[in-house]
């Protein structure tokens, strides 16, 4: 189903998970769902069609990396993003404030925005939170993210706190360049850090801005993950329930699975194609490595029971020799896996969900994980 507004379903709940749908002008989102990421209008070592096929409703594009090339006003001029990319269905843009912060070697940021130099040619930039509102537009997204400070942990209270306000500032002053767009959507990120109050306290004023939906950032930077979990128990009963929440930067299968029971409906993470393209599949066995030699004579496909061509109909022995001889097509295929499987594990996900048994399913799930790979041949 399709509307000319942003709209978001809540269908069901089983425990703290949740089964919903977002519903937009270029298609529904089921939720929960993992967004695969689209870094500078590719999914890497992917085609769009096939990142389709894997059961995709949406994928994410970067705002820093594309205002540096292509540049938002080329990517107008073309028509938008998703003509450029020949892809029809929604786009979720970040805000490019983590990249700003992790990818600029010389940045200086007040109250205005940040100025940094571009990684790729030392040009420099300014964002502000209008401008990378602005930009997002120029891309023609349909959920655009707030320009927030997200700080690296572990880091003191008071560098947390300031960050922190901040970002609300900017929140608000991204709402207002925001403005009202039919069928689209601007999201808030909650920060905070791992100080408890703090993310509290952020999800509290967010919630007052009345925005269309929410995310929780600066998690997954290499904190443990029961602090991330724990983040997320806090935060989550201070959000609005009637809107979808969006953890970002998440995970692993198991992050994935721990943070949907407590309550999160979109994820997004370069894991399964980066993962891939470094020869580590994720299986309802949990990971195997094809670099490791038992797979060089192993004949047999990494999964015969999946839908998937890459997984059911290579040979781990030829995507071994593909990865050991640094092939593309050895990347290509496993990040084709890997995203196959974490659709996979989405839509296990929604119909345990519908069928209230989420909690036997993660079970059951993270049995089969500690299983291990398949016995050698």
């Amino acid at each position: 189903m399709t509307t000319e507004n942003f709209q978001f379903t809540l269908k069901k709940t089983d425990g703290g998970a949740r089964l919903g749908e977002v519903s937009m002008p270029r298609g529904t989102i089921r939720t929960p769902a993992f967004m695969p990421v689209g870094t500078v209008g590719t999914v890497k070592a992917m085609y769009l069609d096939q990142v389709r096929e894997t059961g995709a409703d949406i994928i994410l594009g970067n705002t820093y990396h594309l205002m540096l090339r292509p540049t938002a006003e080329r990517v107008a001029r073309l028509g938008g993003l998703h003509k450029l990319i020949r892809w029809d269905h929604p786009i979720l843009t970040d805000s490019g404030g983590f990249q700003v912060m992790s990818l600029s070697g010389l940045r200086k940021l007040d109250e205005q925005g940040v100025t940094f130099k571009s990684h790729v040619d030392g040009s420099l930039h300014h964002m502000s939170p209008e401008r990378s509102i602005e930009i997002q537009g120029l891309l023609g997204s349909d959920i655009q993210m707030q320009l927030d400070e997200c700080v690296a942990l572990p880091a003191e209270p008071k560098e947390i706190e300031r960050a922190m306000e901040l970002s609300l500032r900017w929140a608000e002053r991204c709402k207002v360049a925001f403005g009202n767009q039919p069928g689209k959507a601007m999201f808030g990120i909650v920060q905070g850090g791992d100080v408890p109050a703090l993310r509290v306290r952020s999800a509290e004023e967010l919630a007052k801005l009345d925005l269309k939906g929410h995310a929780v950032g600066g998690l997954a930077v290499g904190e443990p993950q029961d602090v991330m979990l724990k983040m997320l128990e806090e935060t989550l009963p201070v959000l609005p329930g009637e809107k979808p929440r969006y953890l970002m930067g998440v995970g692993t299968p198991d992050d994935i699975l721990k943070s949907v029971a407590r309550g999160i409906d979109m994820f997004d993470c370069v894991m399964p194609t980066r993962s891939g393209r470094h020869g580590l599949a994720f299986t309802r066995r949990g990971k195997v490595n094809i670099r490791n030699a038992r797979h060089a004579e192993d004949m047999r496909p990494l999964d015969e029971q999946s839908n998937c061509p890459a997984t059911r109909d290579y040979s781990r022995a030829y995507l071994h020799h593909l990865v050991r001889a640094n092939e593309a097509l050895g990347g290509m295929l496993l990040s084709w896996h890997n995203l196959n499987y974490y659709q996979e594990l989405m839509q296990g996900i929604r119909k345990a969900i519908a069928e209230d048994r989420f909690a036997d399913f993660m079970a059951e799930t993270i049995e089969e994980w500690a299983k291990g790979d398949l016995e050698p041949v």
